[in-house]
């Protein structure tokens, strides 16, 4: 049997594992032993926005993973949570210090869509403006605007 041209996307497609997945289904991910399935639990988890506050404890633990992916994924899920991440503001601030530019980056930006609750950590993001990464530099300059303009 030969494969028509219209069958091949589907044919080859495969599905991320986080793909039509539940939330507790994506928390449940954050706990397995392999970080590639961490990594896409949290991934999928910064796609819900902030019904994924469930998974808050697991996300905030894994900012301290040894895989670097996986801690900016787990960043990336907390600031989609938006300001019902609070409680995650001081681990993202210690991970303010990530050796990853990737890491600090991503932290930095999830600190600005936290917003207010993240006052705490505006002196570290203000040393955050000085660092060797340009990327680093710009997303720590916009956290802090968005932190001080929504200020009440």
């Amino acid at each position: 049997m030969v494969l028509g041209m219209a069958m091949l996307p589907t044919a080859c497609r495969s599905r991320s594992t986080y793909e039509g997945k539940s939330v507790a289904a994506l928390g449940r991910m954050l706990h397995d032993a392999d970080p590639k399935v961490q990594a896409q639990g949290a991934y999928g988890l910064s796609l819900v926005g902030p019904e994924a506050r469930p998974a808050l404890p697991a996300l905030t633990e894994l900012l301290k993973s040894p895989d670097t992916l996986v801690r900016q994924n787990a960043a990336m899920a907390l600031g989609h949570i938006g300001p019902e991440a609070a409680d995650a503001v001081p681990a993202l601030t210690e991970t303010l210090q990530d050796k990853e530019w990737t890491v600090r980056r991503q932290a930095t930006m999830a600190l600005g869509q936290i917003g207010p609750p993240a006052l705490a950590a505006v002196p570290s993001l203000q040393k955050l403006t000085a660092d060797q990464d340009k990327w680093v530099r710009k997303e720590a300059r916009e956290a802090l605007s968005k932190i001080k303009s929504q200020k009440r």
